[in-house]
């Protein structure tokens, strides 16, 4: 893991370790910065040719948009959609839970994961964070991650500017760590949509964009043996799975469906001879 500071734009006057190494910007954003030079350059020289520097902007919107409507894209940069291939998680899989923290429906999750020893990621909203304090840090103090889901989870994030998706992502993470006292590594986007002018920031903030393998669809699907086989379909080590505490659907006899799904998950998870680590545990 690379030694060099950051000095984390939440606090400039305190270098940290960075957890991630600086590396390239993704060739998504090169050429996005290329078709518009390009263009710009060519409509000065040779106004005529409008539509032809036009058209090329637009396919190049096109192909970005498209990819960034992919959660599980890596063109517009890194992303972990399973765990890394390496030995210690040769048998492991990861259970992250978004939206959070909810006051009725997280301290029965907690429960529930006490029960069955696992530990968790949340991804976790600013200001529901905010609040509810005390149980963000139960959150921790119980042995569970948490990571950064922007401040306010808002629905045109991924049609935001640079600017804008900075102070989104770096709010959240002022508040979760002041909350913790432990600085997110891992970033989840809004239903998992982004634009090519994410990962600059993500890099600037020392995070990493993390999807999934596995999604059950539980904000809107009301069975839960339908969530389930979803989840458990081909599970295999490595998977990323996703679940959500706030916003969870509600089963037909009133049960957050997260409830009556994740006690299936997990026993069927450790029959297929696998176990759950957070995300941080397995890099």
């Amino acid at each position: 893991m690379s030694k060099r500071l950051l000095r984390w734009s939440s606090d400039p006057d305190l270098p940290v370790e960075r957890r991630w190494p600086v590396t390239r910007y993704p060739l998504a954003l090169k050429a996005t910065v290329a078709v518009h030079g390009i263009a710009f350059v060519g409509w000065a020289i040779v106004p005529a040719m409008w539509p032809w520097w036009l058209a090329g902007v637009a396919l190049n919107h096109v192909v970005v948009t498209v990819a960034g409507l992919w959660p599980r894209s890596r063109i517009l940069g890194a992303n972990w959609t399973q765990l890394p291939d390496i030995e210690r998680n040769a048998t492991s899989i990861a259970l992250t839970i978004d939206d959070g923290p909810d006051p009725v429906i997280t301290p029965q999750v907690l429960d529930l994961l006490d029960a069955y020893s696992v530990r968790a990621t949340f991804f976790l909203i600013g200001e529901r964070a905010r609040r509810h304090p005390a149980l963000t840090r139960e959150i921790v103090a119980r042995g569970h991650k948490v990571e950064n889901h922007t401040q306010r989870h808002v629905h045109t994030f991924s049609v935001r500017g640079m600017p804008a998706l900075a102070r989104e992502i770096d709010a959240a993470q002022r508040t979760l760590t002041e909350l913790t006292g432990d600085r997110p590594a891992f970033f989840r986007a809004p239903a998992g949509l982004r634009n090519v002018l994410l990962e600059p920031v993500l890099q600037h903030l020392d995070l990493r964009l993390a999807a999934w393998t596995k999604r059950g669809f539980d904000t809107r699907e009301r069975d839960p043996e339908i969530v389930a086989r979803r989840l458990l379909k081909d599970l295999a080590a490595r998977d990323i799975l996703l679940l959500h505490d706030a916003n969870a659907a509600i089963t037909n006899d009133g049960q957050p469906i997260l409830l009556s799904v994740l006690p299936r998950v997990i026993d069927e998870a450790r029959r297929r001879g696998l176990q759950f680590v957070t995300l941080r545990e397995a890099f």
